[in-house]
C-alpha cells in the first residue's frame, strides 16, 4: 500500500501544481476585470483584458488533455517520468501566460512547450496501454 501511494505523490504534487495555475490564472482574470472596469457577464473591450482571459480559457481547455494524460502515462509507463514531463508542461503554461499576457505574438514558445509535453504524455500514454495489452494477450 507505502508502495502504491509513493508511486503516485509526483504526479499528484503536479496536479495540485496545475490546479493551483488554473486558480492563479482565473484570478488574475478577476483581476484584469476591475484593471480595465470590463464588468461581468461582459468578455469583450479592452485588448489587455481580453488577453488574460484567453489565457485562462486556454488553460482551461489544455487541462482537459493534460491531467487525463498525465495519469495515464503514470499508470502505463512512469508515474516519475509523468511528473517530470508534467512539470515541463506547467513551466510551458507559465510562459504562455506570461507571453500571452504581453503580446499575443508572444504566446508561441510556451504554448509549444506545453503541447509538446502534452502529446508526449498522451503518445507513452498509448503506447503503455498497447504495450500492456499485448502482453495480457500472450498469456
Amino acid at each position: 500500500m507505502l508502495a502504491e501511494a509513493n508511486a503516485t505523490l509526483w504526479p499528484s504534487l503536479i496536479t495540485v501544481s496545475a490546479l493551483i495555475l488554473y486558480f492563479v490564472v482565473t484570478i488574475n482574470v478577476g483581476r484584469a476585470r476591475f484593471k480595465h472596469k470590463v464588468s461581468p457577464p461582459q468578455m469583450t473591450g479592452n485588448p489587455d483584458f481580453e488577453r488574460v482571459v484567453r489565457v485562462q480559457q486556454n488553460t482551461l481547455e489544455q487541462m482537459i488533455l493534460f491531467l487525463p494524460s498525465l495519469w495515464l502515462f503514470s499508470q502505463f509507463i512512469s508515474p516519475i517520468f509523468a511528473a517530470g514531463i508534467g512539470a515541463v508542461w506547467i513551466v510551458g503554461r507559465i510562459l504562455f501566460a506570461w507571453g500571452y499576457y504581453q503580446a499575443a505574438e508572444k504566446r508561441t514558445a510556451g504554448f509549444g512547450i506545453s503541447t509538446l509535453a502534452t502529446l508526449t504524455l498522451l503518445g507513452g500514454s498509448l503506447i503503455g496501454i498497447i504495450m500492456s495489452l499485448l502482453k495480457i494477450s500472450q498469456l
